[in-house]
């Protein structure tokens, strides 16, 4: 059973950086379309960042874009995402998902709803003080 496991993350200050590491286990990431979410207190899960299967395309959302990247290194089955010049209002618990392209078109799309995500990483904090 494919598990994902969290690391990284932690505190920093307002302008720095951070990187958060998402490992496969019980299977290989390949064929997996990988995504980040966060959740900060109080407010709905939101979609960060998301790769495709082959790692060739990748999307964000407006609020990071510019500012963290998103990327996967199969060969070591780990999703990456780096966070630079963090604000406040990236504090939240960051969750890595994903699911198993099973077809073509699977392949194709970049899904942004937690919806479409039925593998999930246990979460890290993230804390950016201002």
């Amino acid at each position: 059973q494919v598990q994902l496991v969290q690391s990284g993350g932690g505190s920093v200050e307002a302008g720095g950086s951070l990187a958060l590491s998402c490992e496969v286990s019980g299977g290989s990431s390949r064929s997996h379309i990988m995504a980040w979410f966060r959740q900060a207190p109080g407010k709905e899960r939101e979609f960060v960042a998301v790769i495709t299967s082959a790692g060739d395309t990748t999307y964000y959302a407006d609020s990071v874009k510019g500012r963290f990247t998103i990327s996967r290194e199969d060969a070591r089955n780990t999703l990456y995402l780096q966070m630079n010049n963090l604000k406040s209002e990236d504090t939240a618990v960051y969750s890595c998902a994903a699911y198993l392209a099973t077809t073509v078109m699977d392949s194709l799309v970049i899904p942004t709803s937690p919806d479409n995500y039925n593998i999930w990483g246990q979460g890290t904090q993230v804390t950016v003080s201002s």
